[in-house]
Formats: C-alpha cells, structure tokens, sequence
C-alpha cells in the first residue's frame, strides 16, 4: 500500500492556486462559465465540496486540459481521506474476524 505523507492538494486549491489567480478570475466568473452557483464554486474553492464528474468535464473544457487531470486531483484526494478515516475506524474488526466466532 502507498502512503502519503501530506494531504494531497485538493481541486480546490489547484483552481484557485494555477487558474484562477494566473487568469484573473474571479469565482463570480468561474460560477458564470460553469452555470454553477457562486456558494457551489466557494465550497469547492474552499475544500467543502468534491467535484463530480460532470464538473471535471467542465472544467476540462473551459481551460483546456484534460477531464482525466481534474478526475485524478479529485481522486488522489478522496483517497488520502479515505486512508484517514481508515485510521479512525479502529471499531471495525475485519470479516475474518466475525466469520471465526
């Protein structure tokens, strides 16, 4: 199993980070291009909200790069926090376990 030492960078901080401030975009704008909500485009800016599919697409298409790019930000993320709440779900035994009783 990899690990990851640090919290990998979320969508949120690569738009805002390598798109948004380079390009002089606002999230006003960013939400306008889009057709998503101002507070959707925050919480996904902010780290709140993960992007679906759909938005990946999106986003592939209005800067020009790939939907695989914005799928795997996402990804690289949810599976740092999925490797945390692993960690914390220390109640859960495995099946093996149940199954020997």
């Amino acid at each position: 199993m990899d690990t990851i030492l640090r919290e990998p960078t979320t969508v949120g901080e690569m738009l805002s980070e390598e798109f948004l401030k380079p390009l002089n975009i606002t999230q006003a704008k960013l939400g306008e291009a889009l057709n998503l909500s101002r507070p959707r485009i925050a919480e996904i800016i902010n780290g709140k909200r993960r992007i679906s599919i759909e938005e990946a697409v999106m986003l592939a298409a209005l800067f020009e790069t790939d939907s695989d790019f914005w799928i795997n930000v996402q990804t690289s993320h949810d599976r740092w926090e999925a490797r945390q709440l692993m960690a914390q779900k220390t109640s859960v035994k495995p099946i093996t376990a149940l199954l020997a009783r």
